[in-house]
């Protein structure tokens, strides 16, 4: 008869092995929750990574578009004071073949 345990010691076995299985179900359960919430976590990181690469690119096109109008003045400047040299060489020229 020692080979065998009674019903009670059994019966103790079977209860604390339950309590057990419980434990470890709400672990999981807490685990899958967790991997859960880190899954949406990477969606919204790669979507939050897509949109800062479209501001970039925004940014990018936007800049390259601020300097063109930043240049416009300078190079109307720069037409402006050819047409005055070509008008005073013009009348220096024409002063000199009047005379």
């Amino acid at each position: 008869m020692e080979d065998f345990v009674t019903k009670e010691v059994h019966e103790e076995f079977v209860k604390r092995m339950e309590e057990e299985d419980k434990r470890q179900n709400k672990r999981l359960e807490i685990i899958e929750d967790k991997q859960t919430q880190i899954s949406e976590l990477v969606a919204s990181v790669k979507v939050l990574a897509a949109n800062v690469e479209n501001i970039a690119k925004e940014i990018n096109e936007q800049g390259i578009r601020l300097k063109e109008i930043e240049g416009k003045p300078g190079k109307r400047w720069e037409q402006l004071v050819g047409y005055i040299l070509s008008a005073v060489v013009t009348a220096v020229i024409a002063y000199f073949l009047t005379r």
